[in-house]
């Protein structure tokens, strides 16, 4: 006989035990759920009042600046400098697009980190003063800012009722800036795979539902208040198969490498001219940012109708086939949005990207007279989106959900895939990826030097 010790029966949950601890069941999963939905409701109105109030914002500009041709060359350098002085110290995080720093709150599990990227405090003043960008003529967006906005005030809300353990705030994060894009575009299926593709390192399955229905909600938010629209309106284009193709091999090409040398140029770096810019910037940083904003006058001078605000009316213009931007507005919009860049004020870089890849792509166009001027110049707006952030898919999806066209879908993610092989080649890594590693990096030495005592015989 063996002298073992009978093991007792393990008991099993019965029936009802096993529905009450049900996930639909659970009042923690229920606090999570209504918590989602209500910051997707708020995120959803948050987006359409930034995007009325940015369009108001910039109209003043317009009729400011239609005055007298000089008022610009007052306004916007002293826009630049004061925003530049505005985003000293506290309020630094609310520089540049947004989307870095939600990428960096992902990466970086640390309350006072994410606490100082994502408060409420912050999207309130990201909101502000990409406004106030943009009312003094800024070659800045607002969608970036948006998802911005939206993974501070979910995680804002998230934090508010309980929900602060590191990986929870994560959850709040990544929903907040999927529904921030699709509200911001209204392009639902846009916000999706922009959280699986550029967050996709922070992205988990189990998160997909909720994910899916903040999106949901938002983009609802954003139907019920301004109609079931497409941002660019309804293009009828079509890219046949033959040559016409020949277009995306060149948009795909030159959207890519155009797309790459901004990225690479906006990367600050201590090597080469980027170095000299960041030299030339930290000695003195106001006025840096007034020469930047006189060096976007300037630009705008040179332009048929301006280079000012996020170039949405003259990206919709040129893919309608009727836009008097003239031959060089792509490569001038480019280069205002590297002088906005530089001058790191609040604002984002998709819709200026677009309007650059629809300069262009009207330029392609050009080139190619057996083409569809409308598809060569939809082509060129995804395929320089895809090279700026080497989001292929992303781009694919919002060029497609913008213009409410699904011909086109081939064409599109053919070239922004070969957009984003011919990207890397300039520039090796995503430029929203290195920018939040350099804000982790950054936090990172900061702690370090906290940490580190103080030499010994020091006061």
């Amino acid at each position: 006989m063996s002298d073992a010790p009978e093991t007792e029966p393990v008991p099993t949950a019965s029936p009802l035990e096993r529905l009450r601890g049900h996930a639909w069941l659970s009042p923690t999963q229920w606090r999570r759920r209504l918590l989602f939905w209500t910051g997707a409701v708020m995120v959803g109105l948050a987006a359409v009042f930034f995007a009325k109030a940015a369009d108001f914002a910039f109209e003043l500009f317009t009729g400011v600046a239609s005055r007298a041709w000089w008022v610009p060359l007052l306004l916007t350098p002293a826009t630049f400098a004061l925003l530049c002085w505005l985003t000293q110290g506290a309020m630094k995080a609310t520089r540049g697009s947004g989307i870095p720093q939600a990428i960096a709150a992902l990466e970086l599990e640390d309350e006072t980190f994410r606490n100082r990227l994502m408060s409420l405090k912050i999207s309130v003043g990201k909101m502000a003063l990409t406004l106030g960008a943009l009312l003094g003529g800024a070659s800045v967006g607002r969608e970036g800012p948006t998802v911005h906005v939206g993974a501070g005030l979910l995680y804002s809300l998230g934090r508010r009722f309980g929900f602060d353990e590191p990986a929870a705030a994560g959850r709040f994060i990544l929903a907040g800036s999927a529904a921030g894009l699709a509200a911001a575009f209204n392009t639902p299926l846009a916000g999706v795979v922009f959280a699986i593709e550029e967050m996709s390192g922070t992205f988990e399955h189990r998160m997909s539902g909720t994910l899916l229905t903040a999106v949901i909600m938002a983009g609802v938010v954003s139907l019920g208040v301004v109609g079931n629209y497409a941002y660019f309106g309804e293009i009828a284009a079509a890219l046949p198969l033959g040559r016409a193709w020949i277009a995306v091999l060149l948009t795909g090409v030159i959207g890519g490498l155009a797309g790459g040398l901004f990225a690479r140029l906006i990367l600050p770096s201590a090597k080469g001219f980027r170095g000299l810019v960041g030299r030339l910037r930290g000695r003195n940083p106001i006025l840096f940012a007034a020469l930047c904003g006189l060096a976007l006058v300037l630009l705008s001078l040179l332009s048929a109708n301006g280079l000012y605000g996020t170039g949405y009316g003259q990206a919709r213009d040129i893919l309608q086939g009727h836009g008097n931007t003239g031959p060089f507005f792509g490569v001038l919009k480019f280069l205002g949005n590297i002088a906005s860049s530089w001058a790191g004020i609040p604002g984002g870089i998709f819709s200026p990207a677009l309007a650059v890849g629809a300069g262009l792509g009207g330029n392609i166009a050009n080139l190619l007279p057996g083409a569809d001027s409308s598809a060569v110049v939809l082509l060129g707006m995804a395929a320089y989106l895809a090279g700026v952030t080497q989001s292929p898919l992303t781009a694919a999806v919002i060029s497609l959900e913008l213009t409410a066209n699904r011909q086109m879908a081939l064409p599109i993610m053919a070239a922004c895939l070969l957009a984003r092989a011919m990207s890397a080649l300039v520039c090796r890594v995503p430029v929203y990826k290195a920018l939040a590693d350099q804000l982790v990096k950054q936090y990172e030495e900061e702690c370090a030097k906290r940490n580190t005592p103080a030499p010994e015989g020091s006061a």
